[in-house]
């Protein structure tokens, strides 16, 4: 059984490496589209369909389907318990406790790509964020996010989504902003904190929207 405790994530930041950082840098991908991509990524992000399409398994092995969170908006996380971006945790439990009611969840997804830093099952990934961090919110099945394997969800979100959004995950904790019909209007790489003013701006603002394309 592994221990995953709090003390365990002061250990788990010396493991960052520099590639991770390279990687994460707080530059955020989608939270202000780059000039003459902001409609095609806003209205037309991800034309091959919506991430709500998928089927998953959740974090204790029932399958799952995302077009429960069809008409919400999402954050998708991918998630490891062992990493210097571990504590990010507790702002994402915070947004999803701000923003619930108005129509938010976050949804997270364990992975174990980057550093192996999510050696744990899905029974001691879930009890290390209830005990550590409070999580409420989804988490699913352990797999893979990058590569020839990763999972069908992250090929739509990677290969996809707009052309300001695509390309691989570099690290653990880059996240993907999905309006209400699961299209892809924001991503922000590992080091954009989930309370960052921009990322919360775009939430706040797919919120209010009815549709990512109202005008």
């Amino acid at each position: 059984m592994i221990s995953l405790t709090r003390g365990a994530l002061l250990f788990g930041t010396t493991m960052c490496s520099v590639a991770a950082l390279m990687a994460s840098a707080t530059t955020a991908y989608g939270s202000e589209p780059k000039a003459g991509l902001a409609a095609a990524a806003t209205c037309d992000s991800s034309a091959g369909g919506s991430a709500y399409d998928f089927g998953v398994v959740d974090v204790e092995g029932k399958p799952a389907k995302l077009s429960a969170y069809k008409g919400k908006v999402a954050l998708i996380v991918n998630t490891a318990s062992k990493c210097g971006y571990t504590g990010q945790y507790s702002e994402l439990q915070a947004l999803f406790d701000k923003y619930k009611g108005k129509g938010f969840v976050v949804l997270g997804f364990p992975s174990n790509d980057f550093g192996g830093q999510e050696p744990g099952s899905n029974k001691e990934i879930k009890a290390f964020c209830e005990t550590n961090f409070n999580v409420k919110f989804p988490l699913f099945d352990k797999g893979p996010v990058t590569g020839r394997q990763k999972q069908p969800l992250y090929k739509f979100l990677t290969e996809d989504s707009g052309e300001a959004y695509k390309g691989e995950v570099g690290w653990n904790f880059e996240k993907f902003l999905v309006d209400k019909e699961g299209r892809v209007v924001g991503r922000y790489k590992s080091g954009v904190k989930p309370s960052d003013g921009d990322l919360v701006k775009k939430l706040e603002v797919t919120l209010a929207k009815a549709s990512s394309c109202a005008p």
